[in-house]
């Protein structure tokens, strides 16, 4: 085995060798081309992050609201009511849920791979969430849902850690790039995510953007390349394209553009290791394209999401519901997960509901309740619940030649 895949599982990187796609450069390391997306709340957690970087790939834990897989954790933050106290009580067992989480994760990784952390922008404790993974030992922090200019500085007691930003057209790339510059940081490397075709919170400013053409994988790869080139920096900055990816096919595309690997988030939560319950992924495989629908999140941002009970009776009321929104005190759901927060803020457009509540019922499995996010796309095994290595080796497959 060539020293250079010595993360990688040996078979895999014979496959990955004979599959005609490039390896993943990164931190020094050839890795496989693939990049398992950060799900939250819960959905990727430390089994489904370990697996996918045992064989390899770069497995993705998400940080929001961990101390939902700790039974000792969820019960010590049950009933701590409303208020500063309660949100510090709950601050502090999802800090705890991320030593615990990185921890198990690594011990399933078994050295192989790299591993990632999630944290959104749009966080209340994106800081502090940022400095305990880093703490903790994560190779890489991944973060999306907002411009992460103050990245470098979270992370300057951690030079050897992957700073990866996610955006979603060259524009923002630019800004990001020289913002970084100044503060003598690049990013490790960088997620191209295609609003149009990933599920959860999405990088347009409203739902109509979502189809704009400056989006496009064929447009935003060689642009964000050519502006690369000539910042001198392409070499150093590979990018990963997300959104709508499901076969070996669409990775030798988007790496045919200029991308160096691709994030697949919804193939890899509906896998056998996937952390969610058995109910939510048999949700997000045998949803059909017609049911999944995009509104605007509590976030402020456009989601993308499976119709089940729950989302479709909330979006019948959406608008009589943000006609009267007001501002609150508090919050009034114990967990003030967000920096800015449509129901708490009254904030006029944005969702009216707890994000976090409905994304945890979808964990738990709750159909009638849970909001269950979903990328577009027909899934590689259809509605089957495989096992990630199984994901794995079809996307290292290429598929055979028509008759």
């Amino acid at each position: 085995m060539s020293e250079v895949f010595s993360r990688v599982e040996p078979a895999l990187a014979r496959l990955l060798e004979r599959s005609g796609l490039s390896a993943l450069k990164l931190k020094g390391a050839r890795l496989l081309p693939i990049v398992q997306g950060g799900m939250g709340v819960g959905v990727s957690a430390h089994r489904l992050a370990g697996s996918v970087a045992a064989l390899g790939g770069v497995g993705t834990l998400s940080s929001v609201d961990l101390r939902r897989h700790h039974p000792d954790l969820t019960e010590r933050t049950r009933g701590v009511g409303m208020g500063e106290a309660a949100k510090q009580a709950i601050d502090a067992a999802n800090l705890e849920a991320i030593d615990r989480e990185v921890a198990a994760a690594r011990a399933r990784s078994g050295g192989r791979g790299l591993l990632a952390m999630n944290v959104m922008r749009a966080v209340s404790q994106y800081a502090a969430s940022v400095k305990r993974a880093l703490e903790a030992g994560i190779d890489a922090i991944v973060v999306g849902a907002g411009l992460p200019l103050d990245l470098p500085d979270l992370a300057q007691d951690h030079p050897d850690a992957l700073l990866i930003p996610i955006l979603s057209d060259s524009r923002g790339v630019q800004l990001i790039v020289k913002k970084w510059e100044r503060k003598k940081r690049l990013p490790d490397a960088i997620v191209i995510e295609h609003p149009r075709l990933a599920g959860g919170h999405l990088g347009a400013a409203k739902i109509a953007d979502l189809n704009d053409p400056r989006f496009d994988f064929e447009r935003v790869l060689p642009e964000t390349r050519e502006f690369l080139r000539k910042a001198g920096v392409e070499r150093e900055i590979p990018l990963i394209a997300a959104g709508g990816i499901r076969t070996h096919a669409d990775i030798a595309r988007v790496q045919s553009l200029g991308a160096s690997a691709a994030q697949l988030g919804t193939p890899f939560a509906v896998t056998q290791e996937g952390d969610a319950h058995p109910e939510f992924k048999r949700v997000l495989a045998q949803a059909r394209e017609e049911d999944v629908v995009e509104f605007t999140s509590v976030a402020g941002l456009p989601a993308r999401a499976v119709a089940t009970p729950w989302l479709k009776a909330y979006l019948k009321i959406e608008e009589k519901l943000q006609a009267v929104a007001h501002v609150k005190s508090r919050c009034t759901k114990a967990f003030d997960c967000l920096a800015q927060c449509g129901l708490r803020d009254g904030l006029a457009g944005w969702g009216q509901f707890c994000i976090d509540h409905q994304l945890a019922a979808a964990l738990r499995g709750d159909v009638k309740k849970g909001l269950f996010f979903r990328g577009v796309g027909a899934l590689p095994f259809g509605d089957q619940i495989r096992s990630v290595r199984e994901l794995v080796e079809r996307l290292l497959t290429p598929a055979p030649a028509a008759a």
